[in-house]
């Protein structure tokens, strides 16, 4: 059906120059040529045939250009379809050839001469037309009077009306004379889409908009393009009204089309591949290419379109590394999609590989016969080149490039050069290729491999050998060597590995600084230990519940242990939670922990889960030990710093040290609670704890003492 003016209209414009196409009434192709020249149209299509380029036996008309013309085939006066007229601009090739004897200058060799020259030249051209889905071939007759030749000298040219296409189609076009005496030319075009078929990207996904009225009904399909073999129709649909389709970028391919047409009889379809320089449609094409063996030297490149690719061989060692190509000697390959190729080799291996580039791009590679052969193997490539008198030399094909096998280089080929040549001639290597001048052989290298090896297990063996003595000569010593080393292991193990988390109520000042120095004293035993002071914008982020909820759970969850600072305040907050829990349930202050970790803490003491897990402890001076309630006295609680070795044993574990560094590492407590204590506590005496006279030198003196 043709196709309504009014689509001719939208998709040609409105400009009056356009619009102002010349009307061709009638469906008959017609053909005309220029002043001077006779053409003549054959009836009917013709093969396309172009054949092979031949020599010119004397001048002769070649087309040397084309130009394309946009005009309407009309049936009726408003039902036209879109149609490609066609102009071949035509030229002489070749000259006259001159009469070369002398003695012919007679009469008789003049008016040889003349009569070529009153006769014409003819020529049969052929112009071919393809626009999917049509496909023609026309042939002209053109004649021009050899009077009026001139050789490289245009004569004019014959227009073609004309070749019907679809809106939005892709038009190719080809002319060439028969025979053919150049190469044919060619000529592509797109022709103006309907505007009401657009295509529009968002982000990862492509939108096919199709602004059309609610009652119009059409048929929608995507395809594959593919030059070679039928299109491949993806989907297709009967659609009405306007529509928005979305396809995912990963649908994208260069061969992508979208035809459209009105379901009517006889519609015209229009078609559009909008994706053929789209960056993204041609790497899903890559992701899509996939190499296939389908014989021992058969093998095939699919892809749903064409591409445009070369093929090598490489050859690729075991443990990874570049594929080693072997170009030469092995030559490049253009690759045909989806075509079987075959490669001249004699026989297969699997590190033989296939490389597929682009534009000098590696795109794809694949040991094709590893499936088939088994995993890749430590052979050595050799290239063997044959020179006059049967001379021939041999080199190993490595990375650092061919390297003769009698060399002195450095490299696993050249040392073993000699018997790499003795298996070649016994009949150990496998050729692969072979021409006139060069062959390919793969030589297997297991059996140096596993002498290699045998030598490691030797040297291995001789050091066990020698180990095993030297322990029977000092048996004693080695023993303890082995004890010290244990226990060093197993106390630094444990010390790294236990987490402490200091929880103490804020009373003022200088009681935090006193626990910021046990706080530090710990870390250098070392312990991990986690105190708020140290943390107090997590804490005021989170609140002091949800960060003691936390650093408890993470503590226990890693075998740690949890600290209970005792002081007179912690005390009395105890007492409160005691003796009402809903009076307490609010925290003291914005970084008071030790009240808000209560919820926590009673729960585990009431129910009986606090042993192991919970430690007590006090300054004396600050606190006196009855006044701990007695519900934290089913866990350990300690005097500090008088109790300061078993409080670190506690911490530690038991058995991690032995008493004499256990008590090394109490002093050195000691020395660095000593400047918190004095600042805490005044020299003659501590005034509000009666019968405990002692001053805070002394405590440190006392805790000393203890360690010893």
């Amino acid at each position: 059906m043709p196709v309504p003016w009014f689509l001719l209209s939208l998709a040609l414009g409105r400009s009056p120059m356009v619009l102002s196409l010349e009307k061709l009434m009638g469906p008959q192709d017609t053909a005309r040529c220029s002043p001077g020249l006779s053409c003549h149209l054959w009836d009917g299509d013709v093969l396309c045939l172009p054949g092979s380029i031949v020599s010119a036996p004397g001048p002769v008309l070649v087309p040397t250009r084309l130009q394309t013309e946009l005009v309407l085939r009309c049936h009726q006066e408003t039902d036209c379809d879109l149609c490609v007229r066609v102009s071949i601009h035509l030229a002489v090739h070749g000259h006259w050839e001159e009469p070369k004897d002398e003695d012919r200058s007679g009469r008789a060799a003049d008016l040889e001469l003349e009569e070529p020259r009153n006769a014409f030249l003819q020529a049969q051209v052929v112009l071919s037309f393809q626009a999917y889905p049509t496909a023609r071939c026309v042939l002209l007759e053109v004649q021009v009077p050899a009077a009026l030749v001139q050789p490289g000298q245009s004569v004019g040219s014959v227009v073609f009306d004309c070749f019907e296409a679809a809106l939005g189609a892709e038009v190719r076009l080809w002319s060439y004379t028969q025979p053919r005496y150049q190469k044919e030319l060619n000529l592509t075009q797109q022709l103006p889409a309907l505007p009401w078929l657009s295509v529009s990207a968002d982000g990862d996904d492509v939108h096919l908009v199709l602004d059309v009225s609610e009652e119009q009904h059409f048929g929608l399909s995507l395809y594959w393009n593919q030059v070679q073999g039928p299109t491949k129709p993806l989907w297709h649909s009967n659609l009405t009204g306007p529509r928005n389709i979305t396809l995912n970028h990963t649908d994208l391919f260069p061969c992508l089309c979208i035809q459209v047409w009105p379901l009517e009889p006889d519609s015209v379809r229009t078609s559009l591949c909008p994706f053929k320089e789209d960056p993204r449609a041609h790497r899903n094409l890559w992701r899509a290419a996939r190499l296939r063996l389908l014989s021992p030297q058969g093998w095939q490149l699919n892809a749903p379109c064409l591409l445009l690719a070369e093929a090598t061989l490489c050859w690729q060692a075991p443990g990874g590394g570049p594929c080693l190509s072997l170009v030469p000697p092995l030559s490049r390959e253009n690759v045909t999609v989806n075509k079987t190729l075959e490669l001249p080799l004699l026989n297969v291996h699997p590190n033989l590989c296939v490389q597929v580039s682009s534009w000098e791009k590696l795109q794809l590679q694949e040991c094709l016969w590893a499936d088939s052969l088994g995993a890749l193997k430590d052979d050595m490539l050799l290239l063997e080149t044959r020179g006059p008198q049967n001379n021939r030399s041999l080199c190993a094909l490595e990375p650092s490039g061919c390297t003769p096998l009698l060399s002195q280089a450095s490299t696993r080929a050249a040392r073993l050069g000699e018997q790499l040549l003795q298996d070649l001639q016994s009949g150990q290597c496998l050729q692969l290729w072979e021409d006139d001048l060069r062959a390919l052989w793969a030589c297997p290298m297991d059996k140096y491999v596993h002498q290699r090896w045998a030598l490691v297990w030797l040297a291995c063996l001789l050091l066990a050998s020698a180990l095993f003595l030297l322990f029977l000569v000092k048996r004693n010593q080695v023993k303890g060597w082995l004890r010290l080393l244990k226990e060093d292991l197993r106390a630094g193990a444990v010390a790294r590995g236990r987490a402490t988390l200091l929880v103490y109520s804020a009373e003022d000042s200088g009681f935090e600084r006193l626990v910021g120095a046990l706080a530090s004293a710990l870390c250098q035993l070392p312990l991990r230990v986690a105190v708020d002071l140290w943390s107090r914008r997590e804490l005021s982020a989170q609140g002091p519940l949800a960060w003691f909820h936390a650093q408890r759970r993470q503590t226990l969850q890693e075998g740690g242990v949890v600290v209970l600072l005792f002081s007179p305040g912690a005390v009395a907050l105890c007492h409160e939670w005691l003796q009402d829990g809903a009076s307490a349930s609010a925290p003291h202050g914005p970084h008071d922990a030790f009240a808000a970790s209560l919820s926590c803490v009673l729960p585990d003491f009431l129910q009986g889960r606090a042993p192991g897990r919970y430690v007590g402890a006090y300054f004396e001076g600050l606190l006196h030990s009855e006044a701990v309630p007695a519900l934290f006295r089913s866990v350990p609680v300690f005097s500090l710093p008088s109790q300061l070795p078993d409080f670190l044993r506690t911490l530690q574990g038991p058995g991690t040290l032995r008493p004499g560094r256990l008590g090394e590492r109490a002093k050195r407590v000691s020395r660095a609670l000593q400047p918190a204590l004095d600042s805490c506590f005044s020299l003659p005496g501590i005034p509000g704890i009666p019968g405990i006279p002692r001053t805070a030198r002394g405590l440190a003196r006392e805790a000393g003492a203890t360690a010893r």
